[in-house]
């Protein structure tokens, strides 16, 4: 039985998770694929840390740069995380040869053309199921399962710290604050949670999985992103009294032209799937022509579940190799001559329903002059709602639109903000209803 040796390169959370499966479930993993997973490496410069994994002698190591050099290796997993010394030992594991497994999605979103690219020439597999969903399937999915389908959109729960917050704060009615240190204490957020709940971390995850999609190279900065850090109580009870829950989705749409992009807090209805997944659960829905749309749902995150997606890297990689199939699967699932620089719409561009909070002071002629700035540049009213709790002298004026362009709302909220009736920043959510789109 054929033997395929493993380098792990890091070994902090996903790295021991990944050698604890490899040791633990060795035995299932080989009667599986046929061939047997042999750690030879465990590669990080803090040798000394408790990680409750049994070892042989020689395989912990401190230097990285000598398992890639083993010529023995055939295969690198990269969970050291970050942009520097990741990106230049997994180019130089390719330079290699050697086939590389990482669930680092903020290095392929930044760097991913080139590393593919890179890998692409050398003729080794680059594997990165882990990068997005944590142990849900999606990159298989996308890149295998679809084949035969034209994929119009994707809409996704892809980070779980904000979707602990807004499930925090839908619950017990909590602030961000409050949610946010929660979050912190119980390991859900780091210490400096910009990347999460600024939706950092779920745009890299969307503009792999767009990539993946819709046959574009991998565009990041053109990624429309918003953060969750102002969603408050009132906005959540607000959606509710609506029929919706309030989520940071990642949204990708293709029309066949270019590519919405965008990440940002949305009001769905109850009755949307995506509504109801809550806590640090991540899903995503993908709409295809042949399979209409189908809904996949699970960890996102975790020491087992992203180790466990890494392992299906190297399980597919070590059947490849046991039957000499390198590069079987495009890496971005379409062949490397058809990938095309297709254009990301401009947010400005964007169309959808909107959900608007005004803090108002309560005076004659507010609704009025809100309205008549929003008639002047098109915006089309569905509700309006004058709530009558005071604070400071405001109240609330809450309204609903029908189907506006971003940029012209963009527009009106400038004008409305400088009232001088007005309280505060507008509050604007947007809507994804199915069904309420006119």
């Amino acid at each position: 039985m054929k033997q395929v040796n493993v380098a792990i390169l890091g070994c902090g959370t996903v790295g021991t998770g990944v050698a604890r499966l490899l040791l633990d479930n060795g035995d299932i993993i080989r009667d599986r694929i046929g061939c047997a997973l042999h750690l030879k490496y465990v590669a990080d410069i803090d040798m000394d840390r408790a990680r409750g994994l049994d070892l042989a002698p020689g395989v912990m190591i401190p230097d990285a740069a000598a398992a890639i050099a083993d010529p023995d290796v055939h295969i690198v997993v990269e969970t050291i995380g970050g942009e520097g010394i990741a990106k230049k030992l997994i180019m130089g594991a390719i330079a290699g040869g050697k086939h590389v497994v990482t669930a680092n999605k903020a290095l392929l979103a930044k760097h991913g053309n080139a590393i593919i690219e890179a890998a692409t020439a050398r003729r080794v597999d680059l594997a990165y199921e882990a990068s997005v969903g944590g142990c849900m399937p999606i990159i298989k999915a996308v890149r295998e399962s679809l084949v035969g389908n034209r994929i119009s959109g994707m809409t996704g729960i892809l980070n779980g710290t904000c979707n602990y917050i807004l499930s925090k704060i839908t619950d017990e009615g909590v602030d961000f604050k409050t949610a946010l240190a929660e979050a912190q204490a119980k390991g859900y957020a780091e210490a400096d949670p910009t990347l999460d709940v600024g939706g950092y971390d779920a745009a890299h995850k969307l503009a792999i999985l767009s990539a993946l999609a819709f046959g574009m190279k991998i565009n990041f900065d053109d990624v429309f992103i918003e953060g969750i850090s102002r969603i408050t109580p009132l906005d959540i009870e607000f959606a509710a009294q609506f029929g919706y829950r309030i989520k940071l989705l990642a949204i990708a749409k293709f029309d066949g032209e270019s590519v919405e992009a965008r990440v940002h807090p949305t009001m769905i209805p109850f009755d949307n799937l995506l509504s109801n997944v809550n806590s640090t659960l991540n899903a995503i829905s993908i709409k295809a022509d042949a399979v209409d749309e189908i809904l996949l749902y699970g960890h996102g995150a975790g020491m087992m579940p992203t180790a466990s997606a890494i392992v299906s890297d190297l399980a597919d990689i070590a059947r490849n190799l046991a039957s000499d199939g390198a590069g079987r699967i495009p890496v971005m699932g379409f062949q490397a001559d058809t990938i095309r620089s297709i254009p990301v719409m401009s947010m400005d561009d964007i169309v959808t329903n909107y959900y608007f909070r005004f803090d108002a002071l309560d005076r004659p002629g507010v609704l009025a002059a809100i309205s008549g700035i929003l008639g002047k540049y098109a915006i089309s009213l569905k509700s309006v709602h004058q709530k009558g709790r005071k604070a400071n002298g405001s109240v609330p004026v809450v309204m609903l639109t029908h189907q506006a362009r971003e940029a012209d709302v963009s527009k009106a909220l400038a004008e409305i903000s400088v009232l001088d009736v007005m309280v505060g920043a507008p509050m604007l959510i947007r809507i994804e209803d199915q069904n309420g789109q006119d």
